[in-house]
């Protein structure tokens, strides 16, 4: 999967645009919840080496929030990394271009959506009263 159908697909199932907040960087972009205008997806690029990975050309990933119980589900050390540049408890990193399948990739946008959303944040409010 590479940007445009993490961007299609945003767009179709949440109405939201890729925004680009970083002066001078056309290149990291970011996916707002159109609730909370919060931050559910980052796509940027990176070098493998963040990931202890070889190589130097740069690689595209997705930055996604989750439940911490969930991302150890999921990371690998492969395809699916704690988040670089991000709260390595609550997001992950996804690379694009990897063998994470469509499906799975859609899986963990949803669940990002859902956890930047008010619904969720009111919900997170009224269990630790």
């Amino acid at each position: 999967m590479d940007r445009e159908i993490v961007f299609r697909f945003c767009r179709e199932n949440y109405g939201t645009e890729p925004d680009y907040p970083f002066k001078d960087d056309r290149v990291s972009a970011v996916l707002r919840h159109s609730d909370t205008r919060k931050w559910y997806a980052l796509v940027m690029e990176v070098s493998p080496g963040v990931f202890s990975l070889p190589g130097e050309k740069k690689i595209e990933i997705v930055n996604l929030k989750t439940d911490p119980v969930m991302s150890g589900s999921f990371i690998n050390g492969r395809d699916i990394f704690p988040a670089y540049h991000m709260s390595k408890s609550s997001w992950i990193s996804v690379l694009l271009d990897s063998a994470v399948s469509e499906e799975t990739l859609k899986l963990l946008i949803d669940v990002s959506y859902v956890l930047t959303g008010k619904k969720y944040a009111k919900n997170k409010k009224s269990l630790n009263k």
